[in-house]
Order: structure tokens, then sequence, then C-alpha cells
């Protein structure tokens, strides 16, 4: 049974959060509107003896708290008569006909469904999964499960950055301390989702290869020197970053990249032309390119790839890299 009442602030239990989803809650539009129209929606509380349990509507008693309103209009169940789960559910329906549910929040939710309320993996992947409008599988449950267990700061992170549920699993495949040490390399970084991904995998391969900790490999001294220079752009520290990675991850190659640049540069070419390897040195032939403004300049940058043909070093590029 329930009625609607007005219920004073300081009867309500703010610190019992059974009921809540809440992360990261942006309060601004809601405190506007309350501020303008008042309150459009009551809440929903429980009695419970002499306090009442908030089942909907925490951001709404937060909001009020704040703008010290003394009461709030509240629909009222009684302590006996409707168990929790059916609360809980009433709570999620209400609150995705008004707001809608962020990723995490969605997270919380479900990992609630399955830990506090105890209800059948099975069901909540068939029923509750395409309520938040997620595809209906058991590899989408827990991304979400494994996601609710994060630390909030990487939670905050996740939400900023809309990370994808992809890189969401790789997360996961780290311990608590690991993903605190990521958050600190990537939080400075600009990185988009193939860009994360593959800076993941790089850390996971390099971690596993030399049985190490990702708290170790972000502390070497080539890493630090690059968070800490002040003079670098977010993209510059990103693609440094990402070279120290690579070379981290495969020496050979640094090894190949470093004999090819001596190479490169004792042929003394002009400044407008240039010689590349195949990426990952996978594959044979050379690329060149060159720039000219003139005819003059495009004659003279012939002559010079002519001679190519017979310094040493080009033929050990083209044989050796």
């Amino acid at each position: 049974m329930e009625t609607i009442q007005k219920i004073a602030l300081q009867q309500i239990d703010v610190v019992d959060e059974t009921f809540s989803v809440n992360f990261m809650a942006d309060l601004g539009r809601l405190r506007s509107s309350i501020q303008e129209l008042g309150l459009i929606q009551p809440v929903l509380l429980r009695k419970k003896q002499d306090r009442y349990q908030i089942i909907c509507g925490f951001r709404r008693i937060f909001v009020f708290l704040e703008l010290e309103i003394p009461e709030i209009e509240a629909r009222v169940f009684e302590d006996k008569g409707t168990e929790d789960f059916r609360l809980f559910s009433i709570s999620l329906h209400e609150n995705l006909t008004t707001r809608g549910f962020n990723t995490v929040e969605k997270a919380i939710a479900l990992e609630k469904l399955i830990h506090h309320f105890q209800i059948d993996p099975i069901i909540v992947v068939k029923t509750f999964l395409p309520l938040f409008s997620l595809e209906p599988n058991e590899k989408i449950l827990n991304t979400y499960l494994s996601l609710a267990q994060m630390e909030d700061e990487l939670k905050k992170y996740i939400l900023k950055e809309e990370v994808s549920r992809f890189n969401i699993r790789i997360f996961s495949a780290f311990t608590p301390e690991d993903r605190m040490a990521l958050l600190s390399l990537i939080s400075p970084l600009k990185l988009g989702e193939n860009h994360l991904r593959e800076m993941l995998t790089l850390l996971e391969e390099i971690s596993r290869r030399d049985r190490c900790g990702v708290r170790e490999i972000v502390g070497r001294p080539e890493i630090v020197a690059i968070l800490s220079g002040r003079e670098l752009t977010p993209s510059q520290r990103t693609e440094q970053v990402r070279r120290v990675l690579m070379d981290f991850r495969y020496p050979e190659m640094r090894q190949c990249e470093e004999k090819f640049e001596k190479k490169r540069k004792e042929l003394n070419l002009p400044f407008n032309v240039s010689i590349h390897h195949p990426p990952f040195f996978d594959g044979t032939g050379l690329r060149v390119e060159f720039r000219f403004e003139t005819v003059e300049e495009y004659r003279s940058i012939l002559n010079s790839l002519v001679l190519l043909g017979d310094k040493k070093e080009f033929h050990e590029m083209m044989h050796g890299h």
C-alpha cells in the first residue's frame, strides 16, 4: 500500500543506498528545474519504523537538502507487503522513463540485481539487459559486472572518454593496482578508442612477457620523462609514449629502426627527400618520398636518386632492413 505525503527531510535516511545506482550525477539542470518549477514528480520512500528509506529520488532529495527546503512530496510505501526486489524494479523503471542511466549506473544496477537481490543471471540477461538497451547475452552482462567492481577513478575516466565495452574488458584483466597505474599513464594522453586499445594491449603483452606489473612498466624512466614533459602537447605525449611502448614490446624492431636511421643519415639525402621502410619492417622494398616546387628542383632530385644506386649504404638498406 502507498500514499502521497509531505515528508520532512530530517526523517529521510540519506545514508542507506540499497536502491541507489547514482554515479557522477549532474545536479545542475535538476537544481535549476526545481528552483523554477518546483518538484514535478514525487520521490518514492518506504516507511521503516521512525525513518524513511529512499527507493527512488536520491538526486531530488539531495537538491532539496542543498536548497534547504525542509520537506518533500513523496509516495510512501509501508514497510510490510512489498519485497525489496519489487521496489528496486519500480525504481529502475521510473528512472528509465525520466532520466535514463549512464554506463556505470547500468553496471551498478546489474551488479545489485545479481549480488544484492540474488536474481538469476539468466533472468537478468533476458529481462534487464534489454531494459537498459543492451544486447541480451552473458558476455555483455559480465562486462558490466566487471565494470561495477572497478575503481571510482577509472569509472569516471570510462564515462568521460566513452570507453568501449571491448576496452572495458581489457581493463578488467588487470589487477586493481595495475589499473590505477594505467590511469596515471593514460589520463594525460589524448587517446581515441583505437589508440587506447593498442596501448592497453601493448602493456598487457609486455607485462605478461616480462612477468611484471603494469605499474613497473609505467614507472620506467623513459615513460616518466615523457609524462613530466610540460612542453609537450597531449598528442605529442601520446605518440612518444606509444613509441616507447612499441620499443619495449618489440626490442628487435627498435634495433632495426636505429640501424636503418643510421644508414639513412649516411646517405646525405637532400632535405626534401625521404626514404621509408615497410611498417614494422614487415615485408621488402623501400618507399621514397620527395617534394619540389620547380622543374629544376625536380631534376636535381632525380639526379640524386640515380646516384643512390652507387652507394653502399643504400644497398645495405635495400637488403638488410
